[in-house]
């Protein structure tokens, strides 16, 4: 067993898959594309902000070869449906220069990776821009797609080579790894990467940054549903005081106190 740092913190996400090797064959594995490419970007910016949020990637490649454009994300956020389309169309838009041509030079191809899990629990979920027809046949006009990954769900039925990189990175959650059990040798490199030993202070410092957000996320996150949670109680007692029923008995039902209850009468 090989200790290891956790893909789920974006520095050590970042410090893996900025490997060119790593990279390529990532996304030759996941979104069935070749790309030639000599460095791997982290954290880029569009000189010009597209819209009006300035779109930050955290693993960028161009193909100048095939004519590619792909970057990989690694994050959850509670729209992060909405957030990452965005950033994918970003991509596309800055390709486009005049009104003259709106066909952009390059396909763009965005993998979000969930480590955190997502509310629908699917393995893999895709977004195809490609117009089909009635029969659902796919026209072959436009190569734009947008894939998301949780290593949380995959499963027997994941297909390769999907699994064996959805199991890599999920096995990398608890900090230890059999790395016997891969037979990709860019897989294996991922765990040398981020071998314990290898993490520098100054990316643990990160981890830890990163962990602190988390956690201020996920109290946030908890405060919105206890939030709404009360606002549904006190909905429902203002309508049973409006029935006429019993302040103790509606105490009882919706789990307020007393206090809340006089507060709406």
């Amino acid at each position: 067993m090989k200790k290891v740092a956790s893909l789920r913190y974006g520095v050590i996400f970042k410090k893996a898959f900025c490997d060119p090797e790593i990279f390529t064959a990532f996304v030759r594995d996941i979104a069935g594309v070749d790309i030639e490419i000599d460095m791997v970007e982290t954290e880029k910016e569009f000189d010009s902000p597209v819209g009006y949020v300035k779109s930050r990637f955290d693993l960028f490649a161009q193909d100048q070869k095939n004519r590619l454009v792909v970057d990989v994300q690694h994050e959850r956020y509670s729209d992060h449906y909405d957030r990452f389309m965005h950033y994918h169309m970003a991509a596309v838009l800055e390709q486009v220069k005049n009104a003259y041509d709106y066909t952009p030079p390059m396909s763009v191809f965005t993998i979000v990776v969930l480590t955190s899990g997502d509310k629908h629990k699917k393995d893999i979920a895709v977004t195809d821009f490609d117009p089909r027809d009635r029969e659902g046949n796919a026209l072959g006009e436009i190569n734009h797609k947008v894939m998301y990954l949780c290593p949380k769900y995959v499963n027997d039925e994941t297909p390769e080579p999907f699994r064996s990189w959805l199991l890599a990175i999920r096995d990398t959650l608890d900090e230890e790894v059999d790395e016997t059990v891969y037979q990709k040798p860019e897989i294996r490199k991922i765990f040398d990467h981020i071998e314990k030993d290898s993490v520098s202070p100054a990316e643990r410092a990160e981890m830890f940054d990163e962990h602190g957000h988390e956690k201020l996320q996920e109290e946030k996150f908890a405060e919105g549903i206890a939030e709404g949670e009360r606002r549904k109680a006190l909905e429902t007692a203002l309508s049973m005081l409006q029935e006429g029923l019993d302040a103790a008995l509606i105490t009882k039902v919706t789990g307020l106190t007393p206090e809340d209850i006089q507060a709406l009468t």
